[in-house]
C-alpha cells in the first residue's frame, strides 16, 4: 500500500464539497439536490465510478466549473468519491440537502480552504483517507477576535 497527497486544484476563494457514495446516479441525484435548494448557484460535479466501466462521471450546470470537477476527481480517482466545485453559493447552503441523498455515505470536507486530500494506493485502486483542511491553528482567540467573529457572521446574515 502507498500513501498519497492529492492538493484540489482550484481559485483561491472558490468553495467545495468532497465526498463519498455508492451508486453510478449519484452524480445525476447531487444535480437534482442543487438545482431544488439553490438553482442560481453555478456548479460543477465530478464522480468516480468504482465499477463496470470505472469512468469519471459529471453533471453541472457550468463548464469552467464541470471541468474543474472532472480534473480534481479525475485527479484524486478513488472509487466512488465525488467533488461539487461552486460558485455564486455556498456549502451551507446545500449541505444538509446533500447529505440525505440516499446514496451519499459520507461528507469528508466542505471548504474554499487549501485542501490535500490523503489517499491509500492498493492494487485494486485508492481510497480517501481523510483531508487536510487549510492550515494547523496559529493561537488561543481571545476576546477581540471573538467580538470579530461574532460581527463578521452577523453582517453577512449567518446570526441575528
Amino acid at each position: 500500500m502507498e500513501l498519497l497527497s492529492v492538493r484540489i486544484e482550484k481559485p483561491e476563494d472558490m468553495n467545495f464539497i468532497l465526498g463519498h457514495s455508492h451508486f453510478i446516479k449519484t452524480v445525476e441525484d447531487l444535480y437534482e439536490a442543487i438545482v431544488q435548494v439553490n438553482p442560481s448557484m453555478h456548479f460543477g460535479i465530478g464522480f468516480c465510478e468504482a465499477s463496470q466501466k470505472a469512468l469519471v462521471r459529471w453533471a453541472g450546470n457550468d463548464r469552467k466549473l464541470i471541468d474543474l470537477a472532472v480534473k480534481n476527481a479525475s485527479n484524486i480517482a478513488a472509487g466512488h468519491s465525488f467533488i461539487i466545485m461552486m460558485e455564486q453559493g455556498f456549502p451551507l447552503s446545500i449541505l444538509n440537502t446533500i447529505k440525505q441523498v440516499p446514496e451519499v455515505t459520507r461528507i469528508f470536507c466542505a471548504t474554499a480552504n487549501p485542501t490535500e486530500v490523503i489517499l491509500a494506493e492498493t492494487d485494486q485502486g485508492r481510497a480517501v483517507l481523510g483531508i487536510v483542511d487549510g492550515v494547523k491553528p496559529q493561537g488561543i482567540e481571545t476576546e477581540e477576535d471573538i467580538a470579530q467573529r461574532r460581527q463578521f457572521l452577523r453582517s453577512i446574515g449567518y446570526k441575528l
